[in-house]
């Protein structure tokens, strides 16, 4: 651990959270065709952890700057969030700059800022590391790996991962899918991973390298859950106004374990079942900025667009 790098939050002294979520923890400024907003609470961690928390109590692992306000600290204890695994180091957070073209999917990255997420090492509370249910954040896989060694107690690990890690650490990579039950990326990531187009022949190549499931996201579309098996497909809900699609698979991924953690069970059909959540919970983070959507979310709202989803997918 760095010098000068302490908890930032109190957190709890015994195994008390059922998921637990390591990533970034970002600062950013966003735009879109439809507004730009500046100083925004952003980072995979921050999605993944208010999504899960509508379902099962978790735990945020990651690092924050001396400037990161105690306002966002706040909202995070709103959610019931444990930051027992949240550093502060000094120096600046993490920052994150980007535009969204007008279809709101493609995006360019003005400006990244590492800060002290550059020297990161993801260290466990002993309250974290018997928890049953993981999420490997869109870190890097040496990272993802130190981090998973200190999970005594994991039941079900996600592993998430991108086109920087693929080219760049491959041979890490591959030891973390190995090891986890679930790998989420998307259309192309799983194409660049594997060498291959069709995405049945992409997800059946993941499968032999080690995990139970594969879900690849094909955003505004869905995505595809993939296992021995067979195939199902999971759609995204129709929002009637996309505002900011910043951490949408976050915050997918977060609703998702967060009710596989509430059912016990990681059989197939709580897996579909707990897709179908994140993907809910996900179409409601999407219509505001940061966690604004989801500050006022009720499991009423949650519950109800779920019920729309599944009429959406039946045949009379």
């Amino acid at each position: 651990m760095n010098d000068g790098v302490t908890k930032a939050g109190t957190g709890s002294t015994k195994n008390s959270v059922d998921i637990w979520v390591v990533g970034s923890i970002g600062i950013d400024d966003i735009a879109t065709p439809r507004e730009a907003r500046k100083d925004v609470l952003g980072g995979s961690v921050t999605y993944a952890c208010a999504a899960a928390s509508f379902f099962a109590r978790v735990g945020a692992v990651g690092i924050v700057g001396s400037d990161f306000p105690e306002a966002f600290m706040a909202r995070y204890r709103s959610f019931g969030i444990d930051l027992a695994g949240l550093q502060r180091a000094p120096g600046p957070t993490f920052r994150w700059s980007g535009e969204y073209e007008t279809d709101f999917i493609n995006r360019r990255t003005i400006r990244t800022e590492l800060g002290v997420f550059a020297d990161f090492k993801p260290e466990l509370p002993e309250a974290f590391r018997g928890t049953p249910y993981v999420l490997l954040g869109n870190i890097g896989p040496e990272l993802q790996e130190h981090v998973l060694n200190q999970a005594s107690g994991a039941r079900f690990v996600i592993a998430d991962t991108m086109d920087l890690w693929i080219n760049i650490a491959r041979e890490a990579l591959h030891r973390v899918i190995k090891r986890v039950d679930l790998l989420m990326l998307n259309d192309g990531e799983a194409r660049l991973l594997t060498g291959l187009h069709n995405l049945r022949d992409c997800a059946a190549a993941i499968l032999s390298m080690g995990p139970r499931y594969v879900v690849i996201k094909k955003g505004e579309h869905g995505a595809h859950l993939f296992s021995k098996d067979g195939l199902a497909i999971i759609p995204a809900y129709p929002v009637d106004a996309v505002t900011d699609p910043t951490g949408a698979g976050d915050t997918f991924a977060g609703g998702f374990l967060g009710f596989l953690a509430r059912s016990g069970r990681t059989d197939e059909a709580a897996i579909r079942t707990a897709l179908l959540y994140g993907a809910t919970v996900a179409s409601f983070g999407v219509e505001a900025f940061s966690l604004e959507r989801l500050e006022r979310l009720t499991m009423a709202e949650i519950e109800a667009r779920l019920v729309d989803l599944r009429k959406m997918m039946t045949i009379r």
